[in-house]
């Protein structure tokens, strides 16, 4: 929106609680992940363990750190999934061979198997929201510049 475009539009409007992207963001994700219960629970997984278990999927062995880039969490947040999921028997931590430093993980026989299972959620996800793939797609997207254009703001004290 142009400064403009700001200054026509009344203070009032511009405080609107619909008008926030801040509150739809939330209200959606609060709604889409508690959705995704009901999925999860045959497999086992709250909602962060999932999103763990879809990146070890997607690129197999990772060091805790790089895993926790990629899910953009904190090792504090993470620790505690992957305890949890080793303790389910999905994943194994070990030290990384190539640095000892590191700990790296890696899916068990469990793990690898959990895939077939969750390959029925994205389908469920789809029915629940009644959106079809292109329309996902089209939201994930939109999403992904959201997230890009606020790593890319410089931060602001």
């Amino acid at each position: 929106m142009t400064d403009a475009a700001v200054r026509a539009t009344s203070s009032e409007d511009l405080l609107a609680l619909e008008n926030q992207v801040c509150f739809a963001l939330a209200v959606a994700s609060r709604s889409v992940i508690g959705m995704y219960r009901p999925l999860l629970e045959p497999l086992g997984v709250t909602h962060p363990q999932y999103l763990v278990m879809l990146a070890l999927w997607e690129r197999g062995p990772h060091s805790v750190r790089a895993l926790g880039e990629a899910l953009r969490l904190e090792p504090a947040t993470l620790s505690p999934l992957l305890k949890r999921l080793e303790a389910l028997g999905y994943v194994r931590r070990d030290r990384d061979p190539g640095d000892e430093r590191a700990l790296r993980v890696e899916l068990t026989a469990s793990g690898l198997a959990l895939r077939e299972k969750a390959l029925e959620v994205p389908p469920a996800v789809m029915r629940l929201l009644d959106m079809d793939v292109d329309q996902l797609a089209a939201l994930r997207d939109a999403l992904h510049e959201v997230i890009a254009a606020v790593e890319a703001a410089p931060a602001r004290a």
